[in-house]
């Protein structure tokens, strides 16, 4: 592993990765560090990204993961959790890359709009700005909304609203509402 040091989720990431790509795990980066790729950059202690993955796999994977040195938890959600899997990954200097797994609402679709981002010598695999917005909205805490009003500020007018707004409605009318506000804003 690249950690040195406690602080280095991103680099646990890039390693992430390499076990994702190796077994053909199609995967997007989402959180912070998605964030910090449409435009606002701002601390994290972690790293997050979405799975192509079905939580019938998130067994075998979380093995391949414990194989390549990495200490995993896999927690399942309850019928009323929007998350059906989340496999946490850590090191032994506390850096951490949370796997979603099943997010309710999101299409498969998203891994094909992904943009490929070179970060530290390695390609990495980022939801689009649409995707991450309608995410944002869908989440609803205050980080959550205060990202999208930002992303939503840096795009300023190149989002395609027509597919935001789809989105934004496989989320729920709560998200699809928030979302609405959210570009109310900006006008």
């Amino acid at each position: 592993m690249r950690t040195t040091a406690p602080g280095q989720s991103a680099l646990l990431l890039l390693d992430v990765a390499v076990v994702l790509q190796q077994e053909n795990v199609d995967y997007a980066v989402i959180g912070a560090m998605a964030a910090a790729v449409h435009g606002v950059v701002r601390a994290s202690l972690d790293a997050d990204a979405v799975l192509s993955l079905t939580t019938q796999d998130a067994q075998r994977l979380e093995k391949v993961f414990a194989a390549a040195g990495f200490q995993t938890e896999l927690r399942r959600g309850d019928m009323d959790d929007p998350i059906a899997c989340l496999l946490a990954l850590t090191d032994t200097q506390g850096n951490r890359v949370d796997l979603v797994i099943g997010l309710r609402g999101m299409e498969a679709a998203t891994f094909a709009r992904a943009i490929v981002v070179p970060f530290m010598g390695q390609m990495l695999r980022f939801v689009c700005r649409e995707d991450f917005l309608a995410m944002k909205a869908y989440a609803g805490g205050p980080q959550d909304v205060d990202d999208a009003r930002k992303v939503i500020k840096a795009a300023g007018d190149s989002l395609d609203l027509a597919l935001l707004r789809r989105l934004a409605v496989q989320y729920g009318r709560s998200a699809a509402t928030a979302l609405e506000s959210l570009l109310a804003e900006r006008r």
